[in-house]
């Protein structure tokens, strides 16, 4: 079958993917609110919980951070997939003769610009109230921005896999959770090395490496679990 020359490449077709999704959920807030808040929580009650002095904060806060950051990450993941698999549009991708890999990469794509970079620009933010220096904050930004990448990237794995299951939560967090403890280690070492004004540039080219590794496997393990979920 000859390809209709008037439709859309697969760039612009991902690009309208990407448009849709980040309208969509400008519309549903408390989605987009839900892990930022729980990020905020977290990162409040450990000053509360350990202790107010900013000297021993610093010492536990790339441990703080990182976890808040990954379970934070984790709880938009449920709905990655799910509207579009309940209304049928995850089945018209897969009808329709486009690349099912390249349509679910701008969705996850914009899964990481709704809750990957905004819990990477309140890192630092978060950062300073844990005490870690202001020299610091780049090394904070930078760790958590390439590793949130890898993130969505293994939530995405994650969410095809349980797409046919009811209330996947628990089971998606059993699922991702072991596959991202290599994401937490070098970004919290990272983190850590910034703060003790170390070079921190080789866990920074680890996580950069996980996350070209993921991108790589990830996209095809999404689309042949949602395939597999819709026969």
């Amino acid at each position: 079958m000859s390809e209709d020359p008037q439709a859309p490449s697969a760039l612009a077709l991902a690009r309208l993917m990407l448009t849709r999704d980040l309208k969509l959920a400008s519309r549903k807030a408390s989605q987009l609110v839900q892990p930022l808040a729980f990020f905020a929580i977290v990162i409040t009650l450990f000053p509360l919980a350990v202790t107010p002095e900013l000297a021993k904060l610093r010492h536990i806060a790339p441990g703080v951070v990182w976890a808040a950051a990954l379970l934070s990450s984790l709880l938009a993941l449920e709905f990655l997939f799910r509207d579009d698999a309940q209304d049928g549009t995850l089945e018209q991708y897969a009808l329709s003769g486009r690349s099912l890999t390249g349509l679910l990469i701008a969705k996850t794509a914009a899964h990481w610009l709704l809750t990957g970079l905004p819990l990477a620009l309140m890192a630092p933010l978060a950062g300073a109230a844990l005490g870690i220096p202001n020299a610091a904050l780049p090394g904070v930004l930078a760790s958590v921005t390439i590793g949130t990448v890898t993130l969505s990237l293994i939530g995405a794995v994650g969410a095809a896999l349980t797409l046919g299951v009811r209330r996947a939560g628990a089971l998606l967090s059993l699922l991702t959770l072991p596959l991202e403890i290599p994401v937490l280690i070098f970004g919290a070492r990272a983190m850590k090395l910034a703060i003790a004004a170390r070079p921190y540039g080789a866990p920074l080219t680890l996580l950069a490496g996980l996350a070209v590794l993921g991108l790589t496997l990830a996209p095809l393990a999404v689309a042949a679990a949602v395939r597999i979920n819709l026969e």
